[in-house]
């Protein structure tokens, strides 16, 4: 009997020890009253707001600002071009002639003009002679003289516009650079026709060139003539500072804004021959859209999840998750923009791990 009673009471403190392991381990999960854990200092830092110059970067080409086109002044066919697109030419110098029928008869008139033109100087000539003879013989009056001195001045005026017409008709044969600088594009292949007018050779001048860039968005808002930067060529040579001159008054067919930007020369002197750029020289350009307030974080306190940017804040509460939106880079710093206040702590090592955490909580894994 005594052997059953302790049975029963080892088998009342075993369900007593079992009921109360359950109510501890697999009953209704308890409200946990723990505070939020201490974090160290070491992991976090506090983030202070710095000045930052606002830099716009965009890719850039160097390009003229307006292309010079060498037309044809009167119809004809190109009988001869002397140079390829990309050549270096020189102010008057000679790129391509012009021919063919209309020309020459073009020539015979304005030849048939100046000997008209000199017959008739040479007559207004003699009869000025003539009357100043009959004026010392008594035998006419010096209104007459004054006559033919007027009739020999306009003939000789009418051979000079003549020879002048001449002249500029010859010089309409051959197609000259009107200034120095280099060859984008030949418009008409030798025996080509063309009409007065007609593009024939295109160039641009060596001294008009510019960078041109397109922004968007923010960006292109911000920019206003008389801000400074640099242009930094791709080539890898020394950086150029510009000025923006131009902004365009509607948007590209892209979205973007067009800028053009000019060399800057501190000195005032103009720009040595072997500093001026090269059409089609591409690059960074980078302009100076003034300073802001700013405040700068490690960059790995940033974390990047679904598209977005946070950061972790220490808070009397706890850990926070604070959306930012990120700002330019510098060394190991990043500049938030917008999301966070200077004197707040953020979480700078194993952020990620921080940020993820609770991450089986929120994902199952596929069966």
């Amino acid at each position: 009997m005594r052997s059953r009673f302790l049975r029963s009471r080892a088998g009342l403190a075993t369900v007593l020890a079992c009921c109360t392991g359950l109510t501890a381990c697999g009953g209704a999960p308890a409200v946990s009253t723990k505070p939020a854990r201490a974090r160290s200092t070491d992991a976090t830092v506090l983030v202070t707001a710095v000045p930052v110059t606002r830099q716009l970067s965009a890719y850039a080409e160097v390009r003229p600002i307006v292309p010079v086109r060498v037309r044809a002044a009167e119809a004809g066919a190109i009988i001869a071009t002397r140079v390829l697109p990309g050549a270096t030419v020189r102010a008057g110098e000679a790129l391509a002639t012009l021919g063919g029928p209309e020309i020459d008869a073009l020539l015979a008139r304005r030849q048939a003009a100046v000997s008209g033109a000199r017959a008739r100087s040479a007559t207004a000539r003699h009869l000025l002679a003539i009357a100043r003879e009959r004026l010392a013989l008594d035998l006419d009056t010096r209104q007459a003289v004054l006559v033919a001195q007027s009739d020999f001045a306009t003939a000789r005026a009418q051979l000079m516009a003549a020879t002048a017409e001449l002249r500029a008709a010859n010089a309409l044969r051959t197609l000259r650079a009107p200034v120095n600088g280099r060859v984008l594009a030949i418009d008409a292949a030798d025996g080509e026709r063309v009409s007065a007018g007609r593009t024939v050779i295109t160039l641009f001048a060596a001294d008009q060139l510019w960078v041109r860039a397109s922004y968007y968005g923010a960006d292109a808002d911000a920019i206003h003539l008389g801000m400074t930067g640099s242009f930094r060529p791709s080539a890898g040579a020394a950086p150029v500072p510009v000025r923006v001159v131009a902004v365009a008054a509607s948007l590209a067919a892209d979205g973007g804004e067009v800028v053009g930007l000019a060399a800057v020369h501190h000195d005032g002197a103009p720009p040595r021959r072997d500093d001026r750029w090269i059409a089609g020289e591409r690059g960074i350009v980078t302009i100076d859209a003034g300073r802001r307030s700013m405040v700068a974080v490690p960059t790995d306190a940033l974390v990047l999840d679904q598209a977005r940017w946070f950061v972790l804040v220490d808070t009397s509460k706890g850990i926070e998750r604070r959306e930012v939106i990120p700002g330019p880079v510098h060394g190991w710093q990043t500049f938030v923009a917008q999301g966070l206040r200077a004197g707040e702590r953020v979480v700078a090592q194993n952020a990620y791990l921080e940020f993820h955490h609770d991450i089986a909580a929120h994902y199952t894994p596929p069966d």
